[in-house]
């Protein structure tokens, strides 16, 4: 009897120990899975170097090249023989209904002027650095922040004329070499249609705002995707918008949020009346949140998640002189 408790008991040890080992071994895949989707960083392409080093040599040669168009800045203004930027800053509301949000007027001879680029110089998921580093990477004049497509694994994601990802989900904005911007269906539009147009960047995330000079209908129903850890969209929060006013001539709005007594963010109907208002005849919601940045003359002119400090993200749209060459 004592024998046969004893193997019983061992029995009963053996068969928790294997239990255990299987829930480990289970927890231990669900926590690799989630790290590899949303921590390590996997670089899928390198993309075509735009950067350029910071040595003595390149800001001589920036300075030449400013000098060379004629450029002249403040703290809110730029102007060149080829780029005219104006920022104002604007309040609204008080107390707990205040509202402080950025307006950047961007006025080019070129649309060539206006870029893309990816944090790190690469393409792929979980690489990111703060908008204030890819800008000054690529020596932007202005920035703001773009459309995390590294948080998703689908999309139409074209950046400086190459196709990095085809896999059509939602409406889209595509902005064109001569200058124009169009809101779309990525299921409706293919991107080889797109390129034979001029596509130069597309962004994925919405929704959009403003399409042929009308404010899209409702905003109630908007799902950007599924990925764990989201917020829903439809309150208000810090958020980045890029709009089309004429063909090279843009407006980039970022607002901030999050910040009681400064700024509450807004909601998306919010967001797409202040775009009707300043003319934009299409405009399009680009990742807000604690990626809402907006960059200029190598300082970011708001308040990052309220507390003056950017959360990375993985790509960017921006300004720069010669851009060209």
């Amino acid at each position: 009897m004592k024998n046969m408790r004893t193997r019983q008991a061992w029995s009963f040890k053996r068969n928790l120990l294997i239990v255990m080992i299987v829930v480990l071994l289970g927890l231990g895949t669900v926590i690799y899975s989630l790290a590899d989707r949303y921590l390590i960083e996997h670089v899928e392409v390198a993309a075509a170097d735009d950067t350029a080093a910071a040595s003595p040599s390149t800001a001589a040669t920036t300075a030449a090249a400013l000098a060379e168009v004629n450029a002249a800045s403040d703290d809110w203004n730029y102007s060149s023989d080829d780029i005219q930027i104006r920022i104002d800053q604007v309040q609204t509301g008080s107390g707990t209904d205040q509202i402080t949000y950025f307006v950047a007027d961007v006025v080019l001879k070129d649309a060539s002027s206006l870029r893309s680029a990816f944090a790190d110089n690469s393409f792929g998921t979980n690489i990111t650095e703060d908008t204030s580093e890819i800008a000054s990477s690529n020596n932007a004049i202005f920035a703001i922040n773009g459309d995390y497509y590294g948080f998703r694994n689908d999309g139409v994601i074209i950046r400086n004329g190459t196709v990095y990802r085809d896999d059509p989900v939602r409406d889209a904005m595509a902005l064109f070499g001569d200058g124009t911007m169009q809101t779309y269906n990525e299921e409706e539009v293919s991107s080889s249609d797109l390129l034979a147009q001029g596509a130069a960047n597309t962004l994925s995330f919405g929704p959009i705002l403003i399409q042929d000079g009308k404010i899209a209908s409702d905003f109630s129903n908007v799902k950007i995707d599924t990925n764990f850890g989201n917020r829903s969209i439809q309150d208000a929060n810090p958020r980045t918008a890029v709009g089309m006013i004429a063909p090279n001539h843009y407006v980039f709005v970022v607002v901030d949020g999050r910040s009681e007594g400064y700024s509450r963010g807004m909601t998306l109907t919010e967001l797409a009346n202040v775009m009707s208002d300043l003319g934009a005849t299409e405009a399009y919601n680009l990742d807000g949140g604690g990626s809402s940045t907006m960059y200029f003359m190598g300082r970011v002119v708001n308040n990052p998640q309220g507390k003056n400090q950017e959360r990375g993200v993985s790509d960017i749209l921006y300004i720069k002189e010669g851009a060209t060459s």
